[in-house]
């Protein structure tokens, strides 16, 4: 008989996509293992869980809105509410080991489960730990952090450093290796420097209106941009690019083949989302780095400072970005060496096989080692 593992939490896809990983992770070492996911309803958990392969079940939770609205009137009621659910769905499944990676709906499953006397672990994505893992942190087993000096949040004991769990197909050799076929791929010059531009599976407008803004700068810099705009800004961009005679930039709604867009770049620009970060470091890019600011307590910019402070990238603050962002992205992608730099800096930073370290651990407390 195999583990019995609960996976919880969501919201966004830096805290979807790890969670998928490390139940991909333990059903590649227990291939006998269940594992059901607790998710949000109405969350992006709900479609992305299933299409990977894995049943998921929702709790009625919500999170605290930042303005005042009646809806905050909700949140307590539905968190009591979620926490039965939980119960009931722990009581069912009996899982030996269950795992929360951020979102609201890991606070009521990991409560109840503890309360319950079952084993619980923590994947805290950024270096700013949110605010339903440091409740959480007392009653975990084990801790599984992808940055050092964690334990300002969390007790000392309790903290694995395993690096933020990301997709199989990334790694510094591979993409290396993919280089010319990428150049195909986006149709590119193999002579000029390429910068790649994300914002964000949705965009992100700060960083998109500094491109639309700066199409003169792009024109004569001597440099190609793949941008990916996030569906919602698709159109704009491309009605942008119609008024200009500019060969150079490649727009796009979504990028499918993220491997080969981190082949073809030399300078990659981002937000500063744990996931994503954790991918620049295992392939080895250099980048510039814009916070978003409509994120809890800030933690993109807690992020990006950690890079930034071991000279592994460069950060932009988002209310600057419109005025400096892209002539600091042509200047650097043209300095061969201070790209060398920030190259090594941050492949220096990589922590490679973060889910199976975090599947092994998940193994370990469950006392059914592998």
């Amino acid at each position: 008989m195999g583990l019995r593992l609960i996976v919880s939490g969501g919201g966004t896809g830096g805290h979807i996509f790890p969670a998928i990983s490390i139940a991909q992770a333990v059903k590649s070492a227990d291939p006998e293992a269940e594992i059901l996911f607790v998710g949000a309803e109405g969350r992006m958990e709900m479609e992305k869980v299933p299409a990977a392969g894995f049943k998921i079940v929702g709790l009625p939770v919500v999170g605290i809105q930042r303005k005042l609205t009646l809806k905050n009137l909700a949140v307590p009621f539905k968190f009591y509410r979620s926490l039965r659910i939980a119960k009931r769905i722990i009581k069912d499944f009996k899982p030996n080991v269950v795992v929360g990676v951020g979102g609201y709906a890991s606070g009521p499953t990991l409560f109840a489960a503890s309360r319950m006397g079952i084993p619980t672990l923590i994947q805290e994505q950024n270096s700013f730990a949110g605010v339903t893992n440091r409740m959480l942190a007392k009653r975990a087993s084990k801790i599984c952090v992808a940055y050092e000096g964690m334990e300002k949040f969390f007790p000392k004991e309790k903290i694995l450093l395993t690096g933020n769990p990301v997709r199989s197909d990334l790694s510094m050799s591979k993409v290396d290796a993919l280089k010319d076929e990428a150049i195909s791929f986006f149709n590119l010059d193999a002579s000029k420097p390429t910068i790649l531009v994300l914002g964000g599976s949705l965009g992100a407008r700060t960083i998109n209106r500094s491109i639309a803004n700066s199409m003169d700068l792009l024109i004569n810099s001597g440099v190609q941009l793949i941008w990916q705009t996030g569906k919602g800004y698709f159109f704009d961009a491309k009605r942008v690019l119609s008024s200009y005679n500019i060969p150079n930039v490649r727009a796009y709604d979504f990028i499918y083949r993220m491997d080969l867009a981190f082949a073809a770049a030399d300078l990659v620009v981002s937000r500063a989302g744990a996931g994503t970060i954790s991918e620049l470091c295992l392939v080895g890019k250099p980048c510039i780095l814009i916070p978003s600011p409509n994120v809890a307590e800030d933690h993109q910019t807690a992020n990006a400072i950690s890079l930034v402070s071991k000279k592994a990238a460069v950060m932009v603050k988002d209310e600057e970005a419109n005025k400096i962002l892209i002539a600091k992205s042509i200047e650097l992608v043209k300095d061969i060496n201070e790209l060398d730099l920030l190259r090594r800096n941050i492949f220096a930073l990589a922590l490679p096989n973060s889910a199976a370290a975090i599947a092994q651990e998940v193994f370990h407390i469950s006392k059914r080692e592998q």
